[in-house]
């Protein structure tokens, strides 16, 4: 079905002093239009517009020095193009679970004034597709005063949430930009040792849940002997697409959802995104369903796969900061854990390394002073690190300290233990299960 394009630049002059702008993010950034309305901003034609985004890919300039006062960047998640102007405090983030990001917009507490989108051509019954990213783009498209979409024929027409009609759309532009892909690094032995780890605690018929990066690629490429695995995550990425060659993630045994791939964001290669053009098995769905622990509880046997930057022997898990130097975001790591806890035979994982690439323990006595909490001690379950897996559910205070000592690297143990000590008293006392 035709419409009528105009240029970038007549599009953004929509903009006016104190607007909110919500982009789509990933793979779906839409560059061409935050270039347009960089440009404006450059030449001052409007002050604190609102840049309201989850994590947009690439480099991107509304938040350097310059447009201080110009744009205010409103951040649901703090990716690395946009992490040292973060820490700077040119940009800035709000704390918020990923499942309720759509929430801020449709109950009207961040009024969305115009939504700049990157979507798919329109087909013969003029529905155009969200693609590689649904997220809290979908709510931006419902609630915005004006949606500019930027339309390009090589956003992947993917099913779920993604399709809406183009009437919903006010001004379109032409792009014909490649999208933005991440390749799979190659995998560590650490890594490799924490997938294994991970993989011995799934079950055939798990329903799963992981991100990007090395840790969720090792666990994947360890399943080629489970069966009918299902998925239910806020994103994957082409560390799956093997197991789905292989039949082995048909989702056959799911509960909701039956034989679909629910996700609500995809960063990968363009195979990945040609995987989900047009493909009836994918649902790419709103984060308030892939991310609803009461949806997310509805299929047994989900495994929650997520990361974290450190982690005190109580349990205490920091995913989001350094200290007081923010780094990322809450995401959905919470969504999935207590979903997975709820799930009928879930499994809660937070996997990581043990040490930082410089050695350091990322178990600590205590979280360093200003570290964010994402997931509280009384959420965790299972803990994994390439040293074994450890369940602390249910486990008092020092016994929680004796199983995560045990998983942590040797050479960092013996201090580990005399904090114990000193914590709890004397009668504390570490004995190293694998001695």
């Amino acid at each position: 079905m035709s419409y009528k394009a105009i240029s970038a630049e007549e599009a953004v002059k929509v903009i006016k002093t104190g607007d909110r702008i919500h982009l789509s993010s990933v793979a779906v950034t839409p560059h061409k239009l935050i270039k347009a309305m960089v440009d404006r901003g450059r030449n001052k034609e409007f002050y604190d517009v609102k840049i309201q985004h989850i994590h947009i890919e690439d480099k991107v300039d509304f938040a350097d020095p310059e447009f201080e006062g110009v744009f205010v960047s409103e951040q649901f998640f703090v990716g690395g193009n946009l992490r040292k102007q973060t820490q700077a405090g040119y940009a800035d983030y709000i704390p918020v679970f990923l499942s309720e990001t759509q929430k801020l917009m449709r109950e009207g507490v961040l009024k969305v004034n115009v939504a700049m989108i990157m979507c798919s051509t329109p087909d013969k019954h003029g529905y155009v597709s969200l693609g590689t990213s649904v997220d809290a783009t979908r709510a931006a498209v419902e609630c915005a005063d004006i949606v500019i979409a930027a339309v390009n024929p090589n956003v992947p027409r993917a099913w779920g949430d993604a399709i809406f009609h183009m009437d919903e759309i006010d001004y379109f532009v032409e792009d014909n930009s490649p999208l933005y892909t991440h390749d799979m690094g190659a995998l560590t032995e650490i890594d490799t040792a924490i997938g294994k780890n991970v993989a011995e605690l799934i079950e055939d018929g798990a329903c799963l849940q992981m991100g990007i990066g090395g840790i969720p690629n090792a666990v994947l490429a360890q399943l080629g002997n489970h069966k009918d695995l299902g998925v239910h995550t806020e994103m994957f990425a082409d560390g799956i697409l093997p197991l789905v060659e292989k039949g082995i993630v048909n989702g056959k045994r799911k509960q909701i959802d039956q034989g679909k791939m629910v996700a609500s964001f995809l960063m990968g290669s363009q195979k990945l995104y040609d995987f989900i053009d047009d493909n009836p098995m994918v649902a790419m769905m709103d984060v308030r369903h892939t991310n609803s622990v009461n949806v997310i509880r509805q299929n047994d046997k989900v495994t929650a796969i997520n990361s974290a930057l450190a982690i005190d022997i109580t349990g205490q898990v920091c995913a989001d900061s350094i200290g007081t130097t923010h780094y990322s975001g809450v995401g959905g790591q919470i969504d999935f854990i207590r979903g997975a806890g709820y799930s009928n035979g879930g499994l809660p994982i937070i996997a990581m390394p043990s040490v930082t690439a410089k050695g350091l323990s990322k178990i600590a006595p205590t979280l360093m002073e200003g570290s964010g909490v994402v997931t509280t001690r009384a959420n965790m379950h299972w803990f994994v690190t390439e040293h074994g897996a450890v369940n602390l559910y249910g486990k008092t205070m020092q016994e929680r300290a004796k199983l995560i000592m045990s998983v942590a690297h040797p050479d960092h143990q013996e201090l580990l233990d005399k904090a114990a000590f000193e914590r709890f008293g004397s009668h504390f006392h570490y004995v190293n299960p694998n001695i």
